[in-house]
């Protein structure tokens, strides 16, 4: 069924508060966002920021071999172009799309003039920050300390959470250059969850049979950054309760930042 496009998929926009989503709302461009779509390169200076709707956007760091590995995603749930209003203005990574889809796009001057007005959109918008800084610093350890398995399972939930579907259009090679992992070791992963029934795969296609078991094999890294964006954002994900397992070492991870 076709569901009309609206700047209010995007939950960023959602939240605003009728007055500000009002004097936005005139210059929100609606855009397609291509797979492969490259919306900013190292050092590149931002004329745009962009809210995804429907499209996934994935935040990579290039090294100097021209090996990538995402360090963070963008959906739904936030937007790109953050070091606009950091102050920076530039930033060393690299985005491109990795799910096609649908965004709105927003002049950098629109964009700053409401942040400057220092009301609710700065509010959101610097807890959004701190929400994609948790999943960035996540993705760092997850990385160092946790299996390939491990990893494509947080990579599959964290696109399940941005699309309509539980059928991902990805390839094991695509899911190999944003863990920073070889080919091989995507593909043995894949065969593992889809030998346990979690999965089918297909060239091209993932179909996630059982989210619940998916869960249950991902590192707690998922669990963390999920309600990070909860607390911070106060957003209404369509997901499952997190194993316990996972609650115990968020609740035990906060206290020890606590004390730090």
């Amino acid at each position: 069924m076709y569901v009309p496009h609206n700047p209010h998929q995007n939950h960023l926009l959602a939240s605003l508060p009728s007055a500000e989503f009002k004097r936005l709302s005139p210059h929100l461009e609606l855009t397609p966002m291509q797979l492969g779509e490259v919306y900013y390169e190292s050092d590149g200076k931002w004329q745009h920021v962009y809210f995804p709707t429907t499209s996934i956007v994935s935040l990579h760091y290039v090294m100097e071999n021209g090996a990538p590995a995402e360090i963070a995603s963008v959906g739904k749930e936030g937007m790109l172009g953050i070091s606009l209003f950091m102050g920076g203005n530039t930033t060393p990574s690299r985005a491109s799309v990795r799910a096609a889809g649908f965004g709105y796009r927003l002049k950098a001057r629109v964009l700053m003039e409401e942040f400057n007005r220092a009301g609710s959109m700065q509010r959101m918008l610097l807890r959004y920050t701190q929400a994609l800084i948790t999943q960035t610093s996540q993705t760092a350890v997850c990385n160092r300390h946790h299996s390939v398995t491990q990893q494509l399972c947080r990579w599959l939930l964290m696109t399940l959470d941005r699309v309509p579907s539980n059928e991902l259009v990805m390839t094991q090679e695509l899911a190999a250059r944003m863990l920073g992992v070889r080919r091989e070791s995507v593909a043995e992963a894949a065969r593992i969850l889809q030998q346990s029934g979690l999965i089918r795969y297909r060239y091209g296609h993932i179909i996630v049979l059982d989210r619940s078991g998916l869960e249950n094999q991902a590192c707690e890294c998922y669990g963390v950054v999920k309600m990070e964006l909860d607390r911070l954002l106060g957003l209404d994900w369509d997901w499952r309760p997190m194993p316990e397992s996972v609650k115990t070492w968020s609740k035990a991870s906060t206290r020890i930042c606590a004390q730090m």
